[in-house]
């Protein structure tokens, strides 16, 4: 058996802002199967201290640690093994996990989540006695100062390294002046460390320390050894050769089943949606989206391309929050169209109504590592409309004129992202609406498609097994 610890900033159900919770929390259920024993350290969030199960126990404490006391648990929720770091001067906070209640970054930022890489340089070096990793699976910026953490208590001679991307476009940045204050050695602040442009890159110190880098779909992984999606950090990633792959992402099957069957069956939930947002019977699909609301996820594009997609019989429903420009622009074409909702926010219950109700779900971003809404929208036959990029061309196989022939298509593939791109795709996705036994064939085959971690887990296996006999060769 392994021993992993997986370091993460969110982990579902407990926490979650995105894709990396909804990871880090199937990860370990995923890789039981395969050998691979995985604990989780987790800040202690009000949210994570209040679902903590009794009988957890304090197995490590620090009277000061960036700021303030702190103490590890070992405890367990939600079916996990957890390591809750409860520090409260650093996760106690209203507001959003980033985010302060004025939409800015918290300041300390930097602080707290090199807390949480301090300490799982402590958990590495034995501090919960009885229970040793042997690889720390470090997840973006927020874990990324674990590596150099590893190095410079010398631990990395015996305890491995995997980090994984899941957004590049996130890099953890701090002034140089807070090296002292984050616990940090001058001789990393550089070109071949963790210096990015002045700066303290958390997310580069995971990519140049780590034993081993990963990302989140094999397509990722090649776009970001090319500048135009390598964020500055392209060169560091070819530098890694084959010590950086990609591995797509998963969903939990449980916690995803359909509440039917068939597509016959969706058609009673897709009824039900249209009347819980006051939308009327259309002659087109009734298309949703679930994202943050931001310039990344191509919401700028679908307003413009909207038009197309309502001349041609669709209606929109999304569910979403981000930028404010965004918010406001949906909100207003909500108002001016009984074919349209938005509803600004989050709400789990009411996303996976979306899922099960939408006949067809928009992800038009300008880049995806990953994307799971199509993973969901696929596991529920809600057929995925998607940008050319990244994970997204992994998962969905493209209505092409050769994929339908071979009646193996699951959605629709749109390049280039722009709205005129966009909008010939909904101009294809309506016309395959009409075609009742094409549009029924691809709902089935979506439902059908491998979307489980039952090729991906054994893959993490595989790494985190090459990564403990690479420290015992030494």
């Amino acid at each position: 058996m392994i021993r992993v610890l997986s370091v993460a900033s969110e982990c579902a159900p407990l926490v979650k802002t995105g894709g990396l919770a909804d990871v880090a929390g199937a990860l370990p259920g995923a890789l039981a199967g395969e050998g691979v024993e995985m604990r989780t350290l987790l800040p202690g969030y009000p949210a994570v201290m209040a679902a903590i199960e009794a009988g957890a126990e304090t197995v490590w404490t620090a009277p000061r640690l960036f700021g303030g006391p702190a103490r590890l648990l070992l405890a367990r929720a939600a079916g996990l093994t957890l390591y809750p770091l409860d520090a409260p001067h650093l996760f106690a906070r209203e507001g959003r996990l980033y985010l302060g209640p004025d939409g800015a970054d918290w300041p300390d930022n930097p602080e707290r989540f090199a807390a949480l890489s301090r300490v799982a340089a402590e958990i590495a070096e034995g501090a919960p006695a009885g229970w040793a990793p042997q690889v720390l699976h470090l997840h973006d910026w927020q874990a990324g100062l674990a590596a150099p953490y590893l190095h410079d208590r010398r631990l990395a001679g015996r305890v491995g390294s995997l980090f994984t991307v899941h957004n590049i476009a996130f890099q953890g940045l701090a002034p140089a002046g807070r090296l002292s204050a984050l616990e940090l050695r001058n001789e990393g602040f550089a070109a071949e460390g963790f210096e990015y442009w002045g700066q303290i890159s958390a997310l580069k110190a995971g990519l140049v320390y780590a034993d081993r880098v990963s990302t989140v779909s094999p397509t990722y992984a090649a776009e970001l050894t090319r500048p135009e999606f390598g964020m500055g950090l392209d060169g560091v990633l070819r530098a890694r050769g084959t010590d950086f792959s990609g591995i797509l992402n998963g969903i939990d099957l449980a916690a995803w089943t359909p509440p039917y069957k068939t597509p016959r069956g969706k058609a009673r939930h897709t009824r039900a949606l249209r009347a819980e947002l006051g939308l009327p019977d259309a002659p087109g699909p009734l298309c949703v989206v679930i994202s943050r609301l931001t310039s990344q996820k191509g919401l700028d594009i679908l307003l413009a391309a909207l038009p197309r997609l309502l001349d041609e019989g669709g209606q929109l429903a999304l569910l979403g929050t981000g930028e404010p420009v965004l918010e406001r622009a949906f909100r207003s074409a909500a108002a001016a169209d009984p074919r349209v909702s938005a509803t600004i926010g989050y709400d789990e219950a009411f996303a996976r109504r979306l899922v099960a109700g939408g006949e067809a779900i928009l992800v038009p971003s300008r880049f995806e590592p990953c994307g799971l809404t199509q993973l969901y929208g696929l596991r529920h036959g809600t057929v995925p409309l998607v940008a050319y990029t990244g994970g997204l061309v992994d998962t969905v196989i493209p209505a092409t004129a050769a994929g339908l022939a071979a009646g193996v298509a699951t959605g629709l593939q749109v390049y280039p992202i722009t709205p005129d791109g966009l909008s010939r795709g909904f101009t294809q996705l309506c016309a395959l609406y009409r075609d009742r036994p094409t549009w029924e064939r691809m709902m089935r085959n979506a439902m059908a498609h491998p979307v489980g971690w039952e090729a991906s887990a054994p893959r993490y296996a595989s790494l985190f097994a090459e990564i403990v006999a690479s420290k015992a060769a030494r």
